[in-house]
This record gives structure tokens, sequence and C-alpha cells, in this order.
């Protein structure tokens, strides 16, 4: 879903900063104050196989620790039904909040009403559920359209403009096909002349570099291959790199910023040329902290609170130079 359909809830925000603050707030239904001894949250990743999904959950787990409160990693493993149930177990397991990666929010939509009359502090991070108390998103077009643009100024700079390029998307994720939307527009913008022959789902490495060996059997000549996040676009690298498909005239680009990802670049002659930054560990860290902080006060918002990711560029010669300087996971 477009961030914009969630512009119609009655909503505070604040851009980018891991502060909320607006709206009144009720009470929780579970019976007020709770000693933080006592906390326990959850982080439902939508798929641990997808490292900005792992990362977050990292960042989620990393605050409990700090916090010294229970922690539960679950991966839903890209199946609806499972996140539901795991919701669900939750629920009847008494846990007092958690954050997770809708998959589908409409399907998720009355567990999460569910979890919030238990009295439960309910949370989304990336992918929005707009009934969920807190609301840590993107907005997907924009995301897309910063790794599309980058894409596209590289082609127009060292290769005149034209190329070949095969689009590794995350349509099969309703909420993400707007930034794939957003990766193509960006392409085209910059280097108009760019030919995309293909633009299909795979966001993990394995589908990723079956997606790229295909397309190479119809096109050997592909000159850039662009994800929409880093995991399906390192099995694009890997197809590239396999097929001797590497020199000043080829090029991968992604989104996320993954450690994995950023090594790739460092490597001498890297055809791997850029990421965009969400920065994973912060939003799960900061979304941590929210939640304990409403459950110690017994007080949950009323309304959604949401809070913005800031995309960065990064191109290889800032990571080279020094200019960018990733988080590191604690």
């Amino acid at each position: 879903m477009k961030l914009r359909k969630l512009l119609g809830i009655a909503i505070v925000f604040v851009l980018v900063s891991g502060t909320v603050f607006g709206g009144g707030q009720q009470a929780a239904p579970a019976g007020g104050k709770k000693d933080p001894k006592d906390i326990k949250l959850a982080a439902i990743s939508m798929n641990n196989a997808n490292p900005w999904c792992l990362t977050a959950v990292l960042g989620f787990e990393a605050r409990c620790k700090e916090l010294g409160i229970q922690c539960l990693k679950i991966d839903s493993q890209y199946k609806i039904d499972k996140q539901v149930n795991d919701i669900e177990t939750l629920i009847n397991d008494k846990y007092d909040g958690f954050t997770f990666m809708p998959i589908d929010q409409n399907a998720t939509n009355a567990v999460v009403e569910a979890a919030k009359k238990a009295g439960m502090a309910t949370a989304s991070i990336a992918q929005p559920q707009d009934n969920a108390n807190l609301i840590y998103t993107l907005d997907e077009y924009q995301y897309g359209l910063a790794i599309g643009t980058q894409a596209g100024e590289w082609i127009r700079d060292n290769l005149g403009g034209r190329a070949k390029v095969a689009i590794i998307s995350q349509d099969n994720v309703e909420a993400v096909i707007a930034r794939g939307d957003g990766v193509q527009d960006g392409i085209l913008k910059a280097a108009p002349n760019a030919n995309i022959v293909s633009r299909q789902a795979g966001d993990y490495p394995e589908k990723g570099q079956q997606i790229i060996e295909s397309v190479l059997a119809a096109h050997p000549d592909l000159n850039v291959v662009v994800g929409t996040n880093d995991s399906g676009a390192i099995g694009g690298y890997q197809a590239m790199v396999t097929n001797r498909k590497t020199g000043p005239d080829r090029a991968v680009f992604s989104g996320d910023a993954t450690a994995e990802t950023l090594n790739l670049m460092k490597q001498p002659n890297s055809i791997y040329r850029g990421t965009v930054d969400l920065a994973p560990w912060q939003g799960g860290y900061e979304s941590a902290q929210i939640l304990y902080d409403w459950i110690v006060s017994g007080t949950i918002p009323s309304q959604p609170k949401l809070v913005m990711f800031n995309p960065i560029p990064v191109p290889a010669a800032d990571l080279l130079s020094g200019k960018y300087k990733p988080v590191e996971i604690k």
C-alpha cells in the first residue's frame, strides 16, 4: 500500500526521528502500569532469509536486552497463515507487545485488533499495518525512486544513457509493488533510453540468482541489475559474476545497505555500485523503546503513531572514501 493511504488515518508523525508524540492516549486495557522486569515483547519477521528483516529484528532484540526484558524472535517465512497464527500465539501467551512486518495487512487486520483488545502494544515496521499502535514505515515509491535514480544516473554518466536493465522486484508483496514502480521510474527519468528487459519478483538471493541466470540466457548483453532490496540483488550479482558479466559497463544497484552488500561493494573492481540505507537496525531498536515506554506507563496511544525511515543513497564512492559509515550492529 502506498503511504498516501495511511494519511487518511488521524495521525501525528515525526519525519525520520525515532521520537513520536501527539494525540490523546488511552489506558492499556490489561491493567495499567507494569513492572519492567515482567515485560515480554516479540519481533515477527516477514522472512529472516531477507537480511534487512533480520537486521531490524536484531535491533529490536538489542534494545530489549539493554532494557532487561524478554524478547521472542519469530520468522513467519513469508507465510500469511503462519504470521496470523504467530500473533494469535502471542495473545494466548499474554505478551505485552510486538512489532511485525506484515505480509498482507488485510489478512492480519483482525488479529491485530484482537491483540489491542487484549491490552497489547502493537507495531508494524517497514510494510505498514494501518491499525497498529505504531507504524514505523517508509514511502515505498520514494524508496524505490532513490534506488532507481542512482542506477539511472550511473547509466547516463557511464553508458551514454543506453543499457539493458533487469529489475528484481518484490511484487509478490502487495505493499512493495510501489517500490518497484519507483525503481523503474527512477531509471527511466535519469536514462530515458534505457531498456528494461525484465521485472520479476525475487527478494532473496537464490531467487535473484535464478532470475538473472534466465535473463542472461535471453539477453547476454545485460548491463545493469537493479534490486528493490539487497537480498535479491545479491543473487543477481552472483549470477553476473558467475557468467563473467563484469567490467566497466556492468553494474548492480539495490537498497537496504546490508553488511553483505557493503562487503561486496568493497571488493576490488566490484560491479556492485550502489545501495540505499534505511537503517533497519535503528528502526527495530527505536520500535522496542517506544513499545516499552507505552507499556511501562500503562498508556497506549488512541491514534496510530507514524515514524518514517529516511532513505540515504550509498554509492560505492561514498563507502570506499569513508564518507558513508554504516551503523555497527551491536
